[in-house]
Formats: structure tokens, sequence, C-alpha cells
């Protein structure tokens, strides 16, 4: 028997409990909507599905032997927090479910995962978890734009709070993360969303939304800075065009993302947590809003990266070390392999084989960029102070 199944069923049981303590959405009374408000419903409900079922079968498979070879002195921290983290995002399901109906409206649920090429081992799952759990903050930001009534975006944002929460309990177990590595979050639209989710999905799921070209990463271990980062794409053809494009690098806080030429992608110093990575035909830098950002130049991505630069003694003591921090740490997958893996499963690039010890350089430096945008107005990660 897998290790913690019986755990997960009892879970899986008490959920329609918990739907009692979520935020009321909807009057009993069907009341009409805007289209974006039942686009972005929807939309959020499959990925919350998407996040449930990895979780569910990340569980079931792995026992208490393959989180010991992953680093963790025993199962009961991670499978602790992967059960709190599943549990959460079935009652997100549940309750979306259960507004789409309030609505008049029919929720999708003939989507189908596969999750194969992520659950290979426990380092390869939980760096795709981090992954994973940062597409869903990005989503619920980015779906905020489309939302017009006021009731609804309060409840959506009442998920993306929890959310970020995982995120946080993530990069903690990662063990060489920061576990609030930015002041602020980005944000991603719909279609940038499914160029990192779409590749999990197991046959057609119509969402009425086109999905931007898949982007992977091609590096190999640990990346940092100074690290040249290599990309596939099948929107990139090799040779002479390359020469005119740039790989741009859009991260929490900055107002824009940062253009470099594609041949010449160096992750710079400052860079800390995920980083949203994009193939563009210009370096005009894209700004950090979805309501904004310029998609005719356009490529490729996102692409999903962590740069981990400043590991802290809390994630050294969830990993059972002794809490003192070092600057070498022995990981089997780097997130930026987990997204080539997850890139992987639709057969969009060739999954790269994990790596021993990685180097992880320890610095100083914060991104704290605020001011001005180019056309004079103040900006903080995307929303307009008037």
């Amino acid at each position: 028997m897998h290790f913690f199944t019986s755990t997960l069923l009892a879970l899986a049981a008490s959920v329609p409990h918990l739907v009692s303590a979520a935020p009321a959405i909807a009057s009993p009374a069907v009341r009409k909507r805007a289209e974006s408000d039942i686009l972005v419903f929807k939309f959020a409900d499959v990925l919350e599905q998407l996040e449930s079922a990895f979780y569910e079968q990340a569980i079931a498979k792995f026992q208490e032997a393959d989180f010991i070879a992953a680093g963790f002195p025993s199962a009961s921290i991670p499978v602790e927090q992967f059960l709190n983290i599943q549990k959460d995002e079935a009652t997100h399901s549940v309750v979306l479910q259960a507004a789409l109906r309030s609505f008049g409206e029919e929720p999708i649920t003939n989507c189908r995962f596969n999750f194969d090429a992520a659950l290979t081992d426990v380092a390869t799952m939980a760096a795709t978890a981090r992954v994973v759990e940062n597409v869903g903050v990005s989503a619920y930001l980015g779906g905020a734009t489309l939302l017009t009534d006021p009731v609804l975006l309060t409840a959506a944002g009442s998920i993306l709070t929890v959310e970020a929460r995982h995120q946080t309990v993530l990069n903690i177990l990662s063990g060489t993360g920061t576990s609030v590595p930015n002041p602020f979050d980005f944000a991603l639209t719909p279609s940038e969303i499914l160029a990192l989710a779409g590749p999990f999905f197991d046959g057609p799921c119509d969402l009425g939304i086109p999905a931007n070209p898949a982007l992977s990463v091609t590096n190999t271990g640990a990346i940092g800075p100074g690290t040249r980062l290599t990309f596939e794409s099948p929107a990139i053809t090799r040779g002479e065009d390359q020469q005119n494009l740039f790989c741009q690098m859009l991260v929490g806080g900055k107002g824009t993302a940062i253009p470099f030429p594609i041949d010449d992608c160096v992750v710079p110093d400052d860079i800390n947590g995920p980083v949203a990575i994009f193939v563009t035909s210009d370096g005009q830098p894209l700004v950090n809003n979805v309501r904004d950002r310029a998609t005719t130049q356009l490529v490729a991505g996102p692409a999903l990266a962590f740069i981990d630069i400043a590991p802290q003694t809390i994630g050294a003591i969830a990993r059972g070390g002794n809490g003192q921090v070092v600057s070498t740490a022995t990981t089997t997958v780097s997130p930026a392999e987990a997204t080539a893996i997850i890139l992987s499963a639709s057969g969009t690039v060739p999954a790269p084989q994990p790596t021993g010890t990685a180097a992880v350089t320890i610095s100083e430096s914060a991104n704290l960029e605020t001011g001005p945008s180019a056309d004079g107005a103040i900006t903080v990660n995307g929303w307009e102070l008037l």
C-alpha cells in the first residue's frame, strides 16, 4: 500500500464539510454574470483540479523511503504539508464549481491530467510543486484584472492569499529557497499560464483560451547569477532566426522585464526567487502588468525558473539540518529542470537529466526597484496609483 493513501482518502471524504467555511460568492438566486467573470472562474477551477490531482497522485505514489532518498529526515514533514495543500486545492475547486452552478453555468470537468514526467522521484515532484504553486499565484493575480464583480474579486483574492502561503511552504521545503523571496509577485495572463500548465493536460481541454507557445530552459543543474540560459521551443527555429531574438526576465517588484539578446541571456546578480522568462522578437522590455503587456513581439513563453541565492535557516531545519546555512546544497533536480520536465510531458523538448551537487551563491542584494514608469505614472507591480 502506498504511503499515506488511507490518510488521503479520509481527507477527501472531509472536503464537503469544509465548503461551509468558504467565502460567500453568490446568492441562491441565479445572477447574470459578465462573460469574463465566468471565464475566469472556469479557468481557475480547472487549475485547481490540476493542482489537486497532482498532489493526490504524488502522495499516493511515494513511500517513506522515497522522501528519505530525496534528503528529508522522514516523510512526516513534507507529507503533512502536501496533504494540507491538496485539501486546500480540492476545496477551492468544490467552491468554484458551486459558484459557477449558482450562476447557471456548468464547470469544465472533462479535462484529464498526466503527471508521469513530474513524478519520477520525490525531488522532481517537490521542485515541480514549487513551479505549480507559483503558477497558481500568478494566475489569480492575472485573472483579477478580468473580474468585473467586486464580490467575485474578493472571493478570488481569498484563494490567492492561500496559494501564496502554499508557495512559501514549498520554498522552505526546497531547502535552498528564500521563504518569501520578494515583496511583490508578478501576474501572468491566462495564455501565459497555459504555456506553463498546458503540458500537464492529457488530451483536449477546451478552456476557450489560446495558449502561448511553450518555452523550456534547457540548462541542467542549478541556475544562478552568471548562468547563461539556453532554450527550446516549437516556436523557435535553429539558425539565423535566433540572432534577432531576445530573452526577457520578469520578476516581482520590477516595473518591466529585463531584456537580453537570446545568445547572451545571462542571469543577473540581483534576482532571487521566481522569474518568468519570455522570448521576444525585439528588445523592448515587457511591462509588469497583464493589461498593457505587449503580445505582438512575443515568440514563446514564459518558462518559470527559481533563482535561489539566499537560502535561509528555516529551510535547512525543514530538511533535517542543524540550521546552519551553507553555500553549497545537494539537489536532484532544480525548479528550472522541473519546468523542462513539465514541458517534456507533451513531447515539446527532451527532459534534462538530474544533476548532483549544485553551487548556491549567497547574495546580500535585494530587488527594491520602485518609481515612475516610462509614461510618468507610478506603478507597483502593474497597479497604477492615480
